[in-house]
């Protein structure tokens, strides 16, 4: 065969084989699209499809009135039987010691999701109780540091049918009352008012947010409205714990804050620079959830000094929140 010859078959097979790769890149493209499709297709019929909860039913079976939000419903359980303090404060359940569980409306009937305080002497029984009861455990973590006595926080998890997960409910928080001999709700250990003779107004204007007042705290609850967060499939709203929030106590000249920032992974860096800069301890870094799209970080904070500065530091680590390069970078990370 002529050189000639040789070099235009040469030529001819890569024209080919690019061509090939060309149609096959192509084909992938159409095909990806189609899943897409098929994927939200299939979502929407299943939101569709997806009955309204039956609060009565989760009512009579917990034996607590809980608070209903659009289409979920909340019970919570105030720890008003523990006395804790962190560098001289007293923490109540405004400033974080109060245990949650979240319904949320599911396919097969209701979703749940809780956040149960545990005292050290809690932890090993009350795990045990979740496990037997088949719910899940995503998430054991501190909220605090050098307090007194030590509590946790166990995130816990599961769905089925919405009567069923109710008694799976109920039995944990039995258990926990069973360990500690006694209903913490009805407790009087951190059940009064704490002191708060801050400049509300003035908090309100450097963090951009208002807050709640509750027996002494000051509580600021913030949404992530720019992150379409879902576990398992189920929406997770800022009702059922997708939000950062800061709580307040003391004075002008000598304050605490104690809250959760809630980040894409982007900005977990930022923030904890920004809060650190600012004099404002970052105690724990974890999930709560993991089966989560996106990909989704907590931070729990402690900061004592003047009022003003905690909030200006807050403020700081919010600013390294919900950024267009955060969302570009999740965007990125997840094709």
């Amino acid at each position: 065969m002529k050189p000639i010859i040789k070099i235009a078959c040469f030529f001819a097979v890569i024209l080919i084989s690019t061509a090939s790769v060309a149609q096959q890149k192509e084909k992938a493209k159409e095909n990806q699209s189609k899943v897409k499709l098929e994927e939200k297709k299939a979502n929407i019929v299943s939101m569709q499809t997806i009955s309204s909860l039956d609060t009565l039913a989760i009512e009579r079976i917990m034996g607590i009135k809980g608070k209903s939000n659009n289409d979920e419903y909340k019970i919570t359980v105030p720890q008003n039987d523990l006395s804790i303090e962190v560098d001289g404060f007293k923490i109540t359940p405004a400033m974080g010691l109060g245990t949650w569980i979240d319904f949320a409306p599911a396919m097969d009937g209701a979703m749940i999701m809780g956040d149960i305080v545990l005292t050290e002497s809690d932890l090993k029984r009350v795990q045990q109780e979740v496990i037997k009861q088949g719910l899940t455990i995503t998430a054991i973590h501190n909220h605090f540091v050098r307090n007194h006595p030590n509590v946790m926080y166990m995130h816990i998890g599961g769905s089925g049918n919405t009567e069923a997960m109710a008694t799976k409910a109920k039995a944990v928080l039995d258990k926990v009352k069973e360990v500690r001999g006694s209903d913490p709700s009805k407790g009087t250990a951190s059940s009064e008012s704490v002191t708060n003779s801050l400049d509300l107004a003035g908090l309100d204007l450097i963090l951009r947010y208002k807050g709640e007042m509750n027996k002494g705290v000051y509580k600021y609850t913030i949404g992530r409205p720019d992150v379409q967060l879902r576990e398992h499939g189920i929406p997770v709203t800022t009702f059922m714990g997708f939000n950062t929030w800061a709580a307040f106590q003391g004075t002008p000249d000598h304050a605490a804050v104690a809250g959760d920032f809630t980040m894409l992974e982007n900005e977990v860096a930022p923030v904890i620079k920004a809060l650190v800069e600012n004099g404002i301890e970052v105690v724990a870094v974890h999930n709560h959830m993991v089966h989560e799209q996106p990909r989704i970080f907590f931070l729990h904070y402690w900061g004592v000094g003047n009022a003003e500065q905690l909030a200006k530091g807050l403020r700081a680590a919010l600013d390294q929140t919900g950024k267009k390069d955060s969302m570009e970078g999740m965007k990125m990370n997840g094709q």
